[in-house]
């Protein structure tokens, strides 16, 4: 098998706009996000996103409630800038808003990086056209 890594280390962000946390305190740990109102990303049919956490050797997952189930990145930013509640979301896309000050972060040690994403395909000579044009293709765009 071959592996080809098709993007970098990923790292989640938890975020709240400073209107928020006006009226909530910020959390000191994921075990306080069930008093908050959190903003939840449904991922298809796999349901509500279950909030993933991990520092030193433990871990958690948290299943959060809030007054709102997305399933679009764009509007979960957008309602947790204008203060409807906490967001997880990737840092890369987090960075820009917490940048100009819209959004804050929060429970940063409870989110360390993790390995991206790889493409395994097998080690033959003859790989489908339509293979070869998508590893090409991803190679393009890492370089």
């Amino acid at each position: 098998m071959i592996t080809f890594r098709v993007s970098g280390d990923h790292r989640p962000a938890i975020v709240g706009s400073p209107r928020y946390f006006e009226s909530h305190p910020k959390p000191a740990s994921p075990r306080d996000l069930p008093s908050h109102r959190c903003i939840n990303f449904r991922h298809g049919s796999d349901g509500v996103y279950r909030w993933e956490f991990e520092k030193g050797k433990q871990s958690l997952t948290v299943a959060v409630s809030g007054p709102l189930i997305v399933d679009d990145v764009e509007i979960m930013i957008r309602a947790a800038i204008d203060g409807v509640g906490l967001a997880f979301m990737s840092e890369e896309r987090a960075a820009p808003h917490l940048a100009s000050g819209a959004l804050v972060r929060v429970l940063e040690d409870w989110c360390p990086p993790f390995p991206g994403f790889f493409l395994y395909y097998p080690s033959q000579r003859e790989l489908p056209a339509a293979l070869s044009a998508l590893i090409e293709t991803l190679r393009l765009y890492r370089s």
